[in-house]
């Protein structure tokens, strides 16, 4: 069986399939126009782009994978060099100066003021 929400009643009601599924003041849903097909997992490109997009450059993740994947004893975010290592010190210092200042917040908030 079959429910739906009555308004006038403000209860839930027995009905058939086609009004449990419709409900009042909403029609079904009919597409107004055709969609063009999808694209993605093709090798066509879209069309009005030209095939020289920068977007659409040459896959980079297998090289990426090589290095990540090389055993040098490196850990994973200082396997790109330089740019990594700055921005793990930057981190660091961050960490520390933040925890120094609540350090410094929590010393001074718990002095009573003088009168």
């Amino acid at each position: 069986m079959y429910y739906k929400f009555s308004g006038f009643t403000q209860r839930l009601v027995g009905a058939t399939a086609a009004a449990a599924y419709s409900p009042q003041g909403l029609k079904p849903l009919v597409p107004t126009e055709s969609s063009p097909d999808l694209i993605f997992g093709t090798s066509k490109h879209a069309p009005g782009l030209s095939a020289a997009a920068p977007f659409l450059a040459t896959n980079k993740v297998p090289d990426l994978q090589k290095v990540f994947q090389r055993s040098d004893g490196l850990p994973v975010h200082l396997k790109r060099g330089y740019p990594d290592r700055m921005l793990y010190r930057t981190t660091m210092a961050l960490t520390i100066g933040g925890t120094i200042y609540c350090l410094v917040a929590l010393y001074i908030a718990s002095q009573p003021k003088n009168q």
